[in-house]
């Protein structure tokens, strides 16, 4: 089993950065494919950005390509999102997610494993 853990979110101005940090116990990630999705309220839940298990292969949503950027660190069985430049839009409960090694996959579904969410609001 893999516990996850969100920190980082908070209230910032548009035009502002966050970074969120992921933390996982129980065993390594080492060997996972990490994302993070966001869900606003009264939507669907959303896939952000997603780093394959080896940190060679990320991809994001186009809605924060050039902005947001996720990065791990296996050695502190971290995953980070880095947010710059945040607009109203971007404003939602951020989740880390983790599955199996393959692909990243755009499919909340398709995670196993899930944090319990850290909010993020940018106020314009």
């Amino acid at each position: 089993q893999v516990q996850l853990e969100e920190s980082g979110g908070g209230l910032v101005q548009a035009g502002g950065s966050l970074r969120l940090s992921c933390t996982a116990s129980g065993r390594t990630i080492s060997t996972y494919t990490m994302a993070w999705f966001r869900q606003a309220p009264g939507k669907e839940r959303e896939f952000v950005a997603g780093i394959s298990w080896s940190g060679r292969t990320a991809n994001y949503a186009d809605s924060v390509k050039g902005r947001f950027t996720i990065s791990r660190d296996n050695a502190k069985n971290a995953v980070y999102l880095q947010m710059d430049s945040l607009k109203p839009d971007d404003t939602a409960d951020y989740y880390c997610a983790a599955r199996g090694p393959v692909s990243v996959q755009y499919d909340a579904n398709r995670y196993a494993y899930w944090g319990q969410g850290t909010q993020v609001t940018v106020s314009s």
